[in-house]
């Protein structure tokens, strides 16, 4: 899937689809109350109520860079608290590379925050080594993100992903910690998302006036337009997500401003009642 702003194209990577199964990451999205959101079907869920959700890399191509936002799972992980996202063997970089986006051809990968399923792909397994993935590219991270997930070592699932998909590139020389509203070329400029993780960060991309705003997890899912308070199991801070959620839906609402999801497609968010709805 395509989108084109101005001079800039994304392209979404598929890793993996779901439908359904997803009560463990939103618990009070209940198939009932999700068929009481129509606007949701067929796009963003099924008849039944069952949501379809994926988790992918968007692959942002501005006139001088290439750049990955997320790398979802990645092959070969363990200490994952998910039993399938461990020693997993998906072509995922063979469908990047069909696709037109050789590894080394990206020169830049910015992850939005350095949950599991945002950093797989910063790292391969070569030789028993975590290696970077994307060998030509400077790998950005938020410093405050960064630093947090550094110091926590309370989850030994998080201390696993820690250290194969991020801690790696540091020892290699390829990280570099930026502000959490640092500018990223010409195109692009960081807004700080806080609530899903402490430094997670949405990009805000501008040209030829129009915008796109990759959102990350600020939600997981279109559902929480309606529903604010409905903050994920995965949240860092539950009370603050759902702020940041009024907060940059407030922004964005009756806009032109194109958004993309950390886990689902595109569209316009719009005001509805007191809450927003997300209209594709």
């Amino acid at each position: 899937m395509h989108w084109k702003v101005g001079k800039v194209k994304i392209t979404k990577i598929v890793e993996l689809e779901t439908i359904g199964s997803t009560k463990f990451i939103l618990p009070l999205a209940s198939n009932e109350e999700i068929r009481k959101l129509p606007w949701l079907i067929p796009h963003f869920a099924t008849d039944e109520g069952r949501l379809k959700m994926s988790i992918h890399s968007l692959v942002v191509e501005t006139p001088s860079r290439r750049i990955v936002v997320d790398t979802g799972l990645g092959n070969d992980k363990e200490g994952r608290k998910v039993p399938t996202w461990n020693n997993r063997q998906e072509p995922f970089l063979e469908t990047m590379t069909a696709a037109g986006f050789a590894p080394d051809s990206i020169d830049t990968v910015l992850c939005t925050h350095l949950h599991v399923d945002h950093v797989g792909w910063n790292t391969r397994l070569e030789g028993g080594k975590w290696v970077p993935t994307f060998a030509n590219a400077r790998y950005v991270f938020g410093k405050t993100e960064y630093e947090h997930w550094r110091d926590h070592r309370d989850e030994s699932d998080k201390v696993a992903v820690f250290n194969d998909s991020v801690q790696p590139l540091a020892d290699a020389g390829k990280a570099d910690l930026v502000a959490s509203d640092a500018k990223i070329g010409d195109e692009i400029t960081l807004i700080p998302t806080p609530g899903h993780s402490p430094g997670h960060m949405s990009l805000h991309i501008q040209s030829d006036g129009e915008d796109a705003l990759l959102m990350g997890d600020v939600a997981h899912h279109p559902c929480q337009m309606a529903h604010l308070d409905w903050s994920s199991t995965a949240d860092s801070d539950p009370v603050r997500s759902a702020v940041t959620r009024r907060e940059l839906f407030s922004r964005l609402a009756d806009r032109p401003t194109l958004v993309i999801g950390g886990h689902f497609n595109g569209g316009r968010i719009r005001r509805d009642g007191d809450a927003f709805k997300f209209i594709v």
